[in-house]
């Protein structure tokens, strides 16, 4: 079956601004796992990033067009950052590559090979 647009006039075009969601964050599952605060919250960053996932939104802008308190808030945050969403330093969110990350920048064991590539001698 072929696909066909049903409002050819309103076919989406990138804006002048950067903003997309990943798909991965569906077809991956990532969702699947969240709470609908959290994916309110990651929906709502993801529209407001710069091209290097960074925003500055301050808990009280965010909490009032979320709709959400600040328990909830914080709660949704810290299942982001929990699931490898986002990263949080007050005040700043950085959304998180989907892509898989070794477990050397997950505070895991280093292997003997890893150690030496470190330093420059492995291959």
């Amino acid at each position: 079956m072929e696909k066909q647009l049903l409002y050819p006039k309103r076919l989406r075009r990138l804006p002048p601004q950067f903003s997309w969601v990943d798909q991965r964050l569906v077809r991956d599952e990532h969702i699947d796992r969240l709470s609908h605060p959290a994916c309110a919250l990651y929906l709502f960053l993801s529209t407001v990033a710069d091209r290097n996932g960074l925003s500055y939104y301050s808990d009280r802008s965010l909490g009032r067009r979320l709709q959400m308190a600040a328990a909830q808030l914080a709660s949704a945050r810290a299942e982001l950052v929990k699931a490898d969403l986002i990263a949080y330093q007050h005040p700043l969110y950085q959304l998180l590559s989907l892509d898989a990350r070794p477990e050397t920048e997950r505070g895991g064991l280093y292997s003997l090979k890893q150690v030496f590539q470190q330093m420059g001698g492995g291959r």
